[in-house]
């Protein structure tokens, strides 16, 4: 018998919320900057972040009383979330296996991510080698998520069209980026609850995801 036609002959990962949960990281380095200044800062605030670039989402601490320049705010958070990921990283649930399943299947994957590259790279570090052929990173794109950049460049590093990449997001300005890119769009929601977006389907985990299931996921 004829093994069926994937749906897609690469992934694109985001990865913050998606590949791994770096979120709480993210929080605490917030919370320990703004108090330096005896400013509030807490995870109901924090949900303002979720999938801004790291230029905008410090332009908000800005609004909320921080002042820094955002250049300046972004490096001290990265520096307090890259120390962490060294320490630990935080991978989601099934993430991994599914990354393995898709080396197996030789199925290439790209990071594509509004984190900076020397954030990526500390992830990237505790993956298996070759897991990702190819980082797309915030601070080396002219324009970030849900503008559609990111996802093309991803697509055009693994040498192929987006419409034959699926992309695994976490976020609505993340799963607009990959929607208007024109990839197979899969959302799967973590600190904030996904609408209903056309051209996306939505899963409620990455657990027990394999390459067979994430096809017929995208072929319903």
């Amino acid at each position: 018998m004829s093994t069926p036609a994937r749906a897609f002959d690469a992934v694109l990962w985001d990865m913050d919320g998606t590949l791994v949960d770096t979120e709480p990281y993210w929080m605490k380095a917030e919370i320990e900057l703004m108090g330096r200044y005896g400013l509030h800062w807490d995870e109901t605030l924090g949900e303002l972040m979720v999938g801004n670039t790291l230029l905008r989402s410090a332009e908000i601490l800005g609004e909320h009383g921080l002042p820094l320049p955002p250049e300046q705010t972004v490096e001290i958070l990265l520096d307090g979330v890259v120390a962490r990921v060294r320490e630990h990283v935080p991978f989601r649930p099934g993430a991994l296996d599914l990354l393995a399943d898709l080396r197996a299947h030789d199925v290439p994957c790209a990071l594509v991510t509004m984190s900076y590259r020397r954030l990526a790279e500390a992830v990237v570090t505790a993956c298996d080698p070759g897991t990702f052929t190819a980082l797309i990173t915030g601070d080396e794109v002219s324009a970030g998520k849900p503008d559609p950049e990111p996802y093309r460049a991803g697509a055009e590093a693994v040498g192929l069209p987006p419409s034959a990449c699926a992309a695994l997001e976490d976020s609505l300005p993340g799963l607009h980026s990959a929607v208007a890119a024109g990839t197979r769009a899969v959302g799967i929601p973590h600190i904030v609850p996904l609408p209903q977006l056309e051209g996306a389907v939505l899963v409620d985990s990455l657990a027990g995801m394999t390459t067979a299931g994430l096809s017929d996921l995208l072929s319903r």
